[in-house]
């Protein structure tokens, strides 16, 4: 008894051939591995969390701007001098010795980041981000020029015109400006500001001066003013492992598919029970806001930088047409599942992974704190001397040849007293004072004698000792060796 051929036993489909020569009737399609960029025009939107936005705008720019402008004590306040080795942060002096800090300082940036990300997603992203900033910076340029969306979607699709030539290059000026006074103050934290002023004044502006304000300047025209949404999406990193940070506690944008579908336009007076359709009256406001360009109607996408301009424009719209506010809204995953109000919502923020995170940052950022609290503000390198090691003096003395680093982490002079033990008889040969600038590294010979017999041949642990008289507790103490030859 036979069996169908599909029970039990596989099914051969043939593959036809595709002629090497397009012959009549053959069509060839054309497949684009890549999709051309849509150009971006956010319409402008206010309400809570544009205000935000704007205050975060004004207290980065302000801070990023007027930092290196502050002065203390006869100095720039925040000034990090590469050619020197000396960086200044207000009272601090620090050397390329307390990188510890800098470590420990990106330590806590990250923490903060996934720790701000796992209670409410991309608040760095949304508000604080360079890119963000600049890019609100720039669109607000842009509109001031071209006008709002509509106005600007006009100007792109009009024919060239000496109008549509002078608003564009207008605009082009103005960002190639707020460019070159971003540079200009970006070099300015390595270069003292004010020397840097004059320098431009009169065009004396070194090469690598020259060199790093252009490629600032020019990386936030071209980042801000031409790659805006596509650094988000395709260059960041954070865009794509975010979601490692989120669960369904994280407080995301959210659109609420539940109330808003079906979608669709209506009258303003018309019932949308008896019509069958849910909020959302499809204006696409929430589109035609978003500076990434996305649906957020289509759920959570990793495009989304969390700004809550969709937020604003859709209150704003539910307002108009007299429905409650909260289409789109700041929720979680399982508030939104479960009906949760939103304080249910902000006591489910303190769960084991917020804990986690905020126990280690806080330990981390007093370790650091208290760690500069107890810094003493001198630095001793000890250098031995390669060309001699060891070699007999008068009186059959042996003697050590070292050079001492002493670098003065305050901001007036000192002089310090260097003193040497270890060894019974061991003292030292060259000038026990040292004088030594604000802010300054001086380099200077230490010689160390011991008396003869005093130790066997070999190497023996001996410790410098500085510290200045006239402050207590400003005192180091280094390890070194001294060497007896046989």
């Amino acid at each position: 008894m036979s069996q169908p051929a599909d029970a039990g036993t596989p099914r051969v489909i043939p593959i036809q051939p595709v002629p090497a020569t397009p012959g009549a009737g053959d069509e060839e399609v054309m497949v684009s591995l890549y999709a051309s960029r849509q150009k971006i025009h956010p319409r402008s939107v206010s309400g809570l969390f544009s205000k935000w936005r704007w205050a975060l705008v004004w207290a980065t720019q302000l801070l990023f701007y007027g930092l290196p402008w502050l002065q203390w004590n006869g100095r720039q306040a925040v000034l990090f001098d590469l050619e020197a080795r000396r960086f200044f942060i207000f009272p601090l002096v620090l050397y390329p010795q307390d990188f510890i800090y800098l470590t420990g300082l990106l330590v806590i940036s990250a923490l903060a980041l996934f720790l701000f990300t796992a209670v409410a997603g991309r608040l760095w992203c949304g508000y604080a981000c360079p890119q963000t900033v600049y890019t609100e910076m720039f669109l607000w340029i842009e509109r001031r020029v071209e006008g709002d969306r509509s106005a600007r979607l006009r100007l792109d699709a009009a024919p060239l015109s000496a109008g549509k030539v002078g608003k564009k290059a207008l605009k082009h000026g103005l960002w190639a400006a707020v460019g070159l006074w971003t540079g200009f103050t970006f070099v300015g934290y390595f270069t003292p500001i004010r020397e840097l002023a004059g320098l431009v004044a009169t065009f004396a502006l070194g090469p690598w001066q020259t060199f790093w304000v252009l490629f600032y300047g020019f990386a936030t025209y071209g980042n801000a003013g031409f790659l805006r949404e596509q650094v988000c999406k395709y260059m960041c990193p954070y865009a794509r492992f975010q979601s490692a940070m989120f669960d369904k506690d994280t407080m995301i944008v959210t659109y609420d598919a539940r109330r808003g579908e079906p979608r669709g336009a209506r009258s303003k007076k018309a019932d949308p029970q008896a019509l069958g359709l849910g909020a959302c009256v499809d204006c696409t406001l929430c589109v035609q806001v978003c500076p990434t360009g996305i649906d957020i109607r289509k759920g959570l996408q990793y495009e989304c930088i969390g700004c809550g301009a969709c937020i604003d424009v859709c209150d704003d719209v539910m307002d108009k047409v007299g429905y409650p506010r909260g289409l789109i809204r700041y929720t979680t995953q399982n508030g939104l599942a479960q009906g949760w109000s939103r304080a249910q919502m902000l006591r489910r923020a303190l769960r084991p992974r917020v804990l986690v995170y905020g126990g280690i940052l806080a330990a981390i950022t007093l370790a650091v704190l208290g760690s500069l609290a107890l810094r003493v503000p001198l630095k001793v390198d000890v250098i031995r001397d390669r060309g001699a090691l060891a070699r007999e003096v008068g009186q059959g003395r042996i003697e050590n040849v070292y050079r001492l680093q002493i670098m003065n982490a305050t901001e007036v002079p000192q002089t310090y007293r260097v003193r040497v033990e270890g060894l019974p008889g061991i003292e030292l040969a060259s000038d026990a004072l040292v004088h030594v600038d604000p802010a300054e590294v001086r380099s200077v010979a230490a010689r160390v004698q011991l008396p003869p017999g005093a130790a066997g041949s070999g190497s023996h642990p001996i410790v410098f000792d500085v510290s200045a008289p006239q402050e207590a507790g400003l005192q180091v103490r280094e390890k070194t060796t001294f060497l007896v030859p046989r």
